[in-house]
């Protein structure tokens, strides 16, 4: 089975194929010696013994497949365009989920700034605003709901807290959808 490898050559990190077959294609190695490669202009070794699972046997729905790690970060107001507007009542969820599958495959985590929205696309940034304490922090749409009442949208507990609705529950909200 073929493995990827990271090579370094400089500051750089390069993917190379380590493969087996590749290595005996150039001569093979000298007893303990590992296959060598010019990368960048910098001869390398090459590890063609590093194995894992068969990447075929792990399905995004699998409990093998490693949950998507997707940064959460704070985007300057700046440098976003707002695209549209709306108010509406905002919820959260948290405790209770943790570790649940959003409905984009996630896993929910503690502290993320994610929300769930009926409509909009997954990976939608959302910049939302209590509008009874003016705090705000940009969210990112990666599952769906809420499906009580009016509200538009469901704050994941890290963001219900940066916006200060974790303790009341409940809050009126600006919701601006970022590009």
């Amino acid at each position: 089975m073929a493995a990827l490898v990271l090579l370094v050559s400089g500051s750089a990190l390069v993917p190379a194929m380590a493969n087996p077959s590749w290595a005996s294609s150039r001569g093979g190695t000298d007893g303990d010696e590992l296959p060598r490669a010019t990368v960048l202009g910098t001869e390398v070794a090459i590890r063609a013994d590093v194995t894992g699972p068969d990447p075929g046997a792990l399905s995004p729905g699998s409990d093998l497949a490693p949950a998507p790690l997707l940064p959460e970060f704070k985007v300057p107001a700046s440098s976003l365009q707002v695209l549209q507007a709306s108010t509406g009542q905002a919820s959260w969820y948290g405790p209770g989920f943790y570790g649940s599958r959003t409905a984009n495959g996630e896993r929910l985590r503690q502290g993320t700034l994610t929300a769930a929205h009926r409509t909009l696309p997954f990976g939608t940034r959302v910049r939302v605003t209590n509008l009874w304490n003016g705090r705000s922090a940009v969210v990112r749409i990666n599952d769906r709901g809420p499906f009580h009442g009016n509200r538009v949208i469901d704050l994941a507990h890290g963001a219900a807290q940066e916006l200060g609705v974790a303790s009341s529950g409940v809050a009126q909200v600006k919701l601006e959808v970022l590009r």
